[in-house]
């Protein structure tokens, strides 16, 4: 195929046949600016709406450059001028669902999100040697941080979705990450669920999402026990279990709903090997991330001596799984 016939068609595949109207809208995210959430959303309102810090970005300051649909996703990539006085300034999003949670973010000065994604990238320091899996990959936020912070990491990404990946080569750097890490990223189109490579993982993370949800496999305690028998021994799985700041397409799929079925599920499996990290500093808005092992003192010191100093904090806030 020649070069120009690949451009073409990697032009079909990224943009739809008849591209809608400009969005109007807001960004809508954390409430405060120095906590990550695990799944941070995008809400769209009339222009006229007033402006306040909780409200976040008014549509003058955001950018669809974008905007179709595929067999799984409503795919949106949205530009945030640097202007804007917003901890998301100058990035750059990708949003997956109707409700508008975002699902990869990148920015063109710093590595670091101030979302969960950092948080993902705090585990290669408590894992065995080996490859870590990547269950929904997006974009490749998580992959980028990670490749960057230990040089010796192996990650093996899964996403189901192949125009994610052309969108994240085409709008995130995905495409100049790969060529970078030629030995150390490796991508593949599927199931997550159904990752596997020899001698086992020795960490995996977990988010995934559809519709706005946690996809109803979490729930059920046989996912995990086959996750667990992917890893190497020593391994362990983090995991974005969301909560109610996740708004799903369907109303009866409440977030915080799901995020304790996923946890229960989880327990029914790992037992006291759980650990839970709450995101939210407020009631009605708690959104979490769980890990798997053994986490005694000792081990959390050693952790945070093998992290820079921008992500030491978060080893603390893991607490065990109540119930």
């Amino acid at each position: 195929m020649s070069k120009k016939a690949k451009e073409d068609r990697k032009r079909k595949e990224l943009t739809p046949p008849q591209p809608p109207g400009p969005e109007v809208g807001r960004i809508d995210i954390a409430q405060s600016n120095d906590v990550p959430r695990p799944r941070p959303k995008v809400n769209f309102l009339p222009k006229s709406t007033q402006r306040t810090q909780d409200d976040g970005i008014p549509i003058d300051d955001v950018k669809v450059i974008a905007k179709f649909k595929t067999r799984y996703n409503y795919i949106r990539v949205l530009q945030v001028s640097r202007r804007a006085d917003h901890p998301f300034a100058g990035s750059r999003l990708l949003l997956l669902d109707s409700p508008g949670n975002i699902h990869s973010i990148s920015f063109l000065f710093k590595s670091l999100t101030n979302t969960y994604f950092d948080v993902f990238a705090t585990l290669p320091p408590i894992l065995p040697p080996g490859a870590v899996g990547i269950l929904g990959f997006g974009a490749g936020s998580t992959a980028r941080l990670m490749l960057e912070l230990y040089p010796d990491l192996i990650i093996h990404g899964w996403e189901l979705d192949p125009s994610v990946v052309a969108v994240g080569r085409e709008y995130f750097g995905l495409e100049k990450l790969e060529k970078q890490y030629p030995n150390r990223l490796f991508i593949s189109i599927g199931n997550g669920l159904k990752a596997s490579i020899r001698n086992g993982f020795a960490g995996i993370l977990v988010d995934l999402f559809s519709k706005g949800s946690l996809i109803p496999e979490l729930q059920e305690p046989s996912t995990w026990h086959k996750l667990r028998k992917s890893l190497r021994k020593g391994g362990r799985i983090m995991v974005n279990v969301g909560g109610s700041c996740v708004e799903a397409e369907d109303e009866g799929r409440n977030g915080k709903m799901v995020m304790e079925e996923t946890l229960k599920a989880m327990h029914r499996v790992f037992g006291d090997k759980l650990f839970v990290l709450n995101l939210g500093n407020r009631k009605d808005d708690d959104s979490s991330l769980a890990l798997t092992g053994e986490l005694a003192v000792p081990d959390r010191d050693a952790w945070k001596k093998a992290l820079p100093r921008s992500l030491k904090g978060y080893v603390d806030i893991w607490a065990p799984y109540q119930g």
